[in-house]
């Protein structure tokens, strides 16, 4: 086994230096895993470029690759053997809480770095923690006892596999948290990773009527979706998205509004509340607007509307998800657009900021031994 690990290592904000780092002792319930893939989305983008704090990170949370060394201990308690490919998820609970008990482990304390300066997850743990390699943009990565493993279904890619971070929120959200089921009608408000990943959750289910919006430049993006399911795409920069909505429905407005858009303010939140059906919608929300004056509260009890958060995965959703990548029901390999080496980790998290001439971009895949020998 080599002694030295080459990683990226954010710094600083919007910097990354690529460095050698001593591999990791490995204790008989702790393995290491050889990292194939790990996926870019735009919580990278946003942590890139205003980090919650200045240790250094090695950034990384959509991480596939194979078990390359694992202790005995380890290899009994995930069922894994040197060699197999998993998805690892990004959260490393306690096991001992009341939200561990009960499965909900993304809810840990011991994991939530927003409560918890000492938490463990992968992509915003510093490098100075025992263990070090705590994120995918590396060439291995270390596995504790308590790491969240999925085995990796035969026939499906490292590549494919990169994108259940996004199919399994897409599965939480829209299924298990909001509830879209058999002849609802939705509306998908961003055709991003997550809104295009709703969007076949929701055709799954068996929604009646899918609608998805975004801007004119969200054009191929809003022809994937309707290859996916959607029937059909509104772009709310050619006319009243309202008007749009109510058309496309017969003038009753939708079930479900899954608000996607994550940084564009307060006025989807707005519309969606507007377009929801007469009584009893559920709106679906990210939660990154810091603060929302002049809530409508009261159309919002008029209409006996219900919000819900859109807050990670649980482990059903990425066993879901890898199920659905396994089956090739939908071309979701077309959300995978772009691929780069380790020594492009800047470039990659611009790319998908759009602050590159890099054109198209969904979902990246950032491939630690890309153009190396493996």
């Amino acid at each position: 086994m080599v002694e030295q690990v080459l990683a990226a290592i954010r710094t600083a904000p919007g910097t990354t230096e690529l460095r050698e780092l001593a591999m990791p002792e490995l204790s008989d319930d702790a393995a290491l895993l050889k990292v194939e893939v790990a996926g870019i989305c735009g919580t990278d983008v946003k942590m890139y470029a205003k980090p919650p704090f200045d240790a250094p990170v090695i950034m990384g949370h959509e991480n596939v690759g194979t078990i390359a060394v694992a202790g005995d201990k380890f290899k009994q308690l995930h069922g894994v053997e040197e060699g197999d490919r998993v998805f690892v998820e990004h959260y490393v609970g306690c096991y001992n809480c009341e939200w561990c008990r009960i499965g909900e482990y993304r809810h840990c304390e011991a994991t939530d770095w927003r409560t918890n300066v000492d938490a463990r997850r992968y992509g915003y743990t510093s490098a100075e923690n025992p263990g070090t390699l705590w994120g995918g943009f590396s060439e291995y990565m270390y596995l504790p006892w308590n790491a969240v493993l999925h085995k990796v279904p035969h026939g499906v890619s490292p590549e494919l596999a990169g994108l259940v971070t996004p199919l399994s929120n897409g599965i939480e959200w829209a299924l298990l948290a909001a509830g879209v089921g058999y002849a609802d009608t939705v509306l998908i408000q961003g055709p991003g990773q997550q809104g295009l990943s709703q969007v076949v959750a929701c055709k799954q289910a068996g929604a009646s009527k899918i609608l998805i919006s975004g801007t004119s430049r969200d054009k191929a993006r809003l022809d994937l979706a309707r290859d996916l399911g959607a029937d059909d795409v509104i772009d709310v920069e050619q006319g009243s998205p309202r008007e749009q909505v109510m058309d496309l429905t017969g003038g009753r407005g939708v079930d479900f509004v899954l608000d996607c858009t994550s940084r564009a303010g307060v006025g989807p939140v707005l519309l969606g509340i507007d377009v929801l059906k007469r009584r009893e919608g559920t709106l679906l929300i990210q939660g990154e607007l810091a603060a929302f004056p002049d809530f409508p509260i009261k159309l919002l009890t008029e209409k006996a509307i219900t919000i819900k958060s859109a807050r990670g995965h649980s482990y059903r959703a990425c066993e879901l998800a890898l199920q659905q990548l396994a089956s090739g029901r939908f071309p979701l390999e077309r959300l995978s657009t772009h691929r780069f080496g380790l020594d492009q980790v800047d470039y990659a998290i611009r790319a998908l900021a759009g602050e590159t001439d890099e054109r198209e971009v969904i979902h990246i895949s950032l491939m630690p031994w890309l153009g190396k020998e493996s």
